[in-house]
């Protein structure tokens, strides 16, 4: 490689650091700015930089994969319907239309074209979960996305710097927390202003006339280094299936992972059809989800843009759960679509062992609460305080070949627990009860996660509703390589009525809700970890001395140490 190459190269991959920056800051703008909670505590998000054709060339660290991957393809309607040359400065364009976006009505995407002299050389694209989009609410009762709340296709939302306020009308009139809506909105559009901004100083400093060189050489060398790692696998078609719990009938997600020499492919034939109620996917957030598993295991060094990406290609046949086709009600998503990395990861451990995680809780634990007039099935509501408000929380993590899976920990969507005294003081509610709970991780040499308990009621001692959508009650997370299921998970009145996992239900005035999340499964046979590691997880409370010794076939003395002797007899037995 000549000096000048090696010169070229180096000023290359700083540029490429720099637009990894300037996303991130986009992404940090949107978390510091953003009125729900959903943005602002849990990060769930994207932020992205694209060329003008519709590629991603850098994508924020903080989000989801659901967000970003699905965001990747979202672009490129953006510019079907309104083509760079015809955008202006100042012009920024939204949807929430599920197909075009990222899967469901509460998320917005938000595009707006970067201006270099007086040309368009890229746009900046980012997308959040809304607190509220009218309709029924944020659950799974919907049967056609027309119930689910407003509907808005890619529209102009500014143009040459002007609101269009009939629009912001339109939104404001047709949710139940107006405030934070159209605040977030304006947050979407703060990180994009951020992002054109400091891409333009970058610009200005290395003396960049348009991105299109910059943009080709970190497509092509993500695509080929992702090319390089699948080359490394032995080639074949590998098969996985899962059963999960549905709306009312159990799903199977099926997947045929294919390792070929031009990239991977996945293919969801064999999947149950579309549900009647909202949990169907829309095959962007299928893509998204399904891409993220392989990465998680393929190339996971490799920048996430469009030439990563681009290695791998999901299908699955449209009528599918997996490929439900507009107008099927879709808000619940999520609940079927993150369990999409573990049926990936499940195949490609038949090609590669020793890499894939045991199965987790996957899909999020967010209780969905509502009150007011109407919106608590069979109670009177009376004159207490309505609101709307959604708490993200979840399960464990299965355990990993050489690690104990994480507790209370949202994989893969990646979010964070929302604080209990952020959500108590946006809304009339009190979590009276926060905790592990104990034995929930499936026992293994590696431990999976741990789930936890959530007790939750109104703290003014009206009724509320929970529009649930939780996955994992009647079929565990599996456990791999020996290691043992994870717990179920459970819904239920503190004073002992069970409740639904789907669907919108009543908490009647003087109870609370009782949720005990899933655990993870185990990874390898619990008879092989170490007895001091189960006896510190005893005395930590995440397993009990009685699992312990049925097991781990660990005996702990009075004192909770390791009865050595008596530990070995047990495991020899």
């Amino acid at each position: 490689m000549s000096r000048n190459s090696a010169l070229s190269e180096i000023q290359n991959q700083i540029m490429w650091n720099r637009l990894i920056a300037i996303v991130e800051e986009q992404a940090q703008t949107l978390i510091r700015t953003a009125f729900s909670t959903s943005a602002r505590e849990a990060g769930d998000l994207s932020a992205g930089v694209f060329d003008t054709q519709g590629r991603m060339l850098a994508q924020a660290v903080t989000g989801t994969p659901g967000h970003v991957n699905a965001m990747a393809a979202s672009v490129g309607f953006f510019l079907d319907k309104y083509p760079a040359h015809t955008m202006r400065p100042g012009d920024v364009y939204f949807t929430n239309d599920p197909w075009l976006g990222t899967g469901h009505l509460h998320d917005f995407t938000m595009v707006t074209p970067t201006f270099h002299d007086g040309k368009a050389i890229g746009l900046f694209a980012s997308t959040t979960h809304v607190v509220d989009i009218g309709g029924i609410g944020f659950g799974a009762d919907g049967r056609q996305v027309y119930d689910e709340g407003l509907y808005l296709p890619i529209l102009p939302l500014a143009k040459e710097g002007v609101m269009d306020e009939a629009i912001l009308e339109i939104v404001r009139a047709n949710v139940r927390e107006p405030v934070q809506v159209e605040g977030d909105l304006y947050s979407l559009m703060a990180c994009n202003e951020i992002g054109c901004r400091r891409l333009v100083e970058m610009m200005d400093e290395f003396e960049l006339a348009e991105l299109d060189a910059l943009g080709e050489y970190m497509v092509e060398h993500s695509h080929q280094a992702m090319l390089d790692e699948i080359a490394k696998l032995p080639k074949g078609t590998y098969h996985n299936s899962m059963r999960i719990d549905g709306y009312d009938m159990p799903l199977d997600l099926a997947a045929a992972l294919t390792i070929a020499d031009d990239g991977i492919y996945v293919d969801f034939d064999g999947t149950s059809g579309v549900s009647n109620k909202g949990i169907n996917v829309p095959i962007t957030y299928t893509q998204a989800y399904a891409s993220f598993g392989v990465r998680c295991l393929v190339g996971s060094t490799v920048p996430n843009n469009a030439g990563s990406l681009s290695a791998v290609k999901v299908t699955a046949p449209e009528g599918s759960i997996l490929n439900a086709p507009h107008p099927c009600a879709v808000a619940a998503r999520h609940v079927t679509g993150q369990m999409l990395p573990d049926v990936v990861m499940g195949a490609l451990h038949k090609a590669v062992a020793g890499k894939a995680p045991a199965e987790g809780t996957s899909c999020l634990w967010n209780p969905a609460l509502m009150g007011g007039h109407g919106l608590v099935p069979n109670e009177d509501f009376g004159d207490a305080t309505p609101f709307a408000v959604g708490l993200f929380h979840t399960g464990g993590a299965g355990a990993r070949p050489k690690k104990d899976g994480l507790s209370a920990t949202a994989f893969p969507s990646g979010v964070r627990n929302t604080p209990v005294e952020i959500n108590e003081s946006i809304a009339p509610i009190v979590v009276w009860r926060k905790e592990y709970r104990p034995d929930s991780g499936g026992p293994g040499e590696y431990r999976g996660g741990t789930g936890q308990i959530m007790e939750i009621a109104s703290a003014e001692g009206a009724p509320f509703a929970i529009a649930a959508t939780f996955d994992r009650v009647h079929h565990a997370p599996r456990g791999r390589e020996g290691g043992l299921d994870g717990f179920t998970g459970k819904i239920e009145l503190k004073s002992g009525t069970a409740l639904r996992n789907k669907g919108t239900q009543s908490i009647p005035r003087g109870d609370s809700l009782h949720l005990e999340m899933p655990g993870g499964g185990g990874y390898g046979d619990p008879k092989a970890r170490d007895p001091e590691l189960v006896a510190m997880d005893v005395r930590d409370g995440m397993v009990s001395a009685a699992a312990a010794l049925d097991h781990y076939g660990v005996v702990l003395d009075a004192k909770g140490a390791v009865d050595t002797a008596a530990t070995e007899k047990r495991r020899a037995e």
